[in-house]
């Protein structure tokens, strides 16, 4: 689901909350906000108001829990089945958001249990969506850090009810369909034509669930028809200044705390507002929505399940690691490019007489050499799929 974007806008709320609205509205806000240990956290004092200094991870947890909503028609047990690790270079200039499949086969680690009384014992090869039910959400930041070798020092959940009111908060988010999107299971989703759709509350909530309605009908179309939602989201509060209104902030922090669960570690107000900075700022061109290397159709452990592509899953790992920009090879299989074709520039229908080549003079660089300090391009991760926060794309209809 859209968790990067949204939690992303709440944390901007609470920087805005921070100087324009009352400390006593602040301290409600904090207090509203359900918190839990990770395992391994240690307390400590909270970051100085201002830029957050580093490079920071935070898992953004979506939990199927929809009992208080009517019921989901495919979902009985509360599962993690949104999972987006999200890495913030120490310069502070891109992100990366990589969404892990809810069917990928992983280990997954002894996790202490929620009520305190002892650890649930590790299990092998189990689909990464059971981790929240073996242990909670500290369990699903474990698991996830065995599986990158990355520290997991931050965390949070947020329900499908917080999702609702949420994208209802922030005025609703167009996105663009190749064709009709009919799901039932989706909370009845209908989007009855291809184009453009302003989708909120209930609706928004079944475009980023569908999963029949777009792409090839698996879990891994579905990431790519979500990351069409969350860049919709990140254009629409960048660019229509919803970042600096602080009633409408208000309103997405209001939504936000009384559904979402943090780790102790983003409990406090101040590294709320500390990473809300960060994000902020950030050029959307330099924010990354990637999926986890990853395939179907593989038998044996992975039979009806997501394996990994270990090769590529090592490479954009070490990618993230190190802090050096990268590009993926193409979108996935739920969505398609909606940028504007280049344009050609007409061929001359007169050739010019061609100048006569000048020797450059001492100091002088030819034209023709590359410059040696331009910053080479990124290179390109064969078989990662994804897009920027930038590029504007359409959910693939699966018809």
């Amino acid at each position: 689901m859209g968790f990067l974007s949204l939690v992303g806008a709440s944390l901007a709320v609470l920087l805005v909350s921070g100087v324009a609205v009352a400390g006593i509205t602040v301290t409600q806000l904090e207090g509203s906000i359900e918190s839990v240990a990770l395992i391994g956290e240690e307390d400590g004092p909270p970051p100085a108001l201002g830029a957050y200094e580093g490079g920071f991870n935070v898992l953004i947890v979506g939990s199927d829990q929809c009992e208080q909503e009517g019921g989901c028609r495919d979902r009985q047990a509360t599962l993690n089945d949104v999972n987006i690790l999200v890495h913030v270079s120490s310069d502070h200039t891109n992100a990366t958001a990589v969404s892990f499949p809810r069917d990928l086969v992983v280990p997954i680690p002894a996790c202490p249990r929620e009520d305190g009384k002892g650890n649930n014992s590790a299990m092998s090869a189990q689909p990464l969506n059971v981790a929240l039910s073996h242990g909670g959400l500290a369990c699903v930041a474990l698991t996830l850090e065995k599986l990158t070798g990355l520290d997991i020092p931050f965390a949070t959940m947020i329900t499908f009810n917080g999702v609702v009111n949420m994208s209802t908060a922030v005025g609703g988010v167009t996105v663009c369909t190749t064709g009709p999107i009919y799901d039932p299971m989706a909370n009845g989703l209908n989007l009855p034509s291809a184009g453009e759709h302003t989708i909120e509350g209930v609706q928004a909530l079944g475009f980023l669930r569908t999963r029949y309605g777009v792409g090839d009908g698996s879990d891994l179309g579905r990431i790519s028809s979500q990351q069409v939602f969350m860049s919709a989201l990140m254009r629409k509060v960048t660019s229509e200044g919803v970042l600096d209104d602080p009633a409408t902030l208000y309103r997405i922090a209001t939504a936000a705390t009384k559904s979402m669960t943090l780790s102790n570690s983003m409990k406090n107000v101040p590294t709320l507002v500390s990473m809300a900075q960060v994000f902020k700022n950030m050029d959307l061109s330099r924010i990354q929505f990637v999926q986890y290397p990853s395939t179907t159709g593989v038998g044996g452990v992975y039979a009806g399940k997501v394996a990994p592509i270990e090769r590529t899953a090592k490479a954009l790992m070490e990618k993230i690691k190190a802090d050096e920009p990268f590009s993926v090879e193409s979108t996935g299989l739920g969505s398609t490019s909606n940028d504007p074709a280049p344009t050609e520039t007409p061929a001359p229908t007169e050739t010019a007489p061609a100048a006569p080549a000048t020797p450059p003079t001492d100091g002088a660089t030819d034209a023709a050499t590359p410059d040696p300090a331009a910053p080479a391009e990124p290179e390109v991760i064969k078989g990662l799929l994804g897009q920027s926060a930038a590029q504007n794309t359409c959910a693939k209809a699966n018809n």
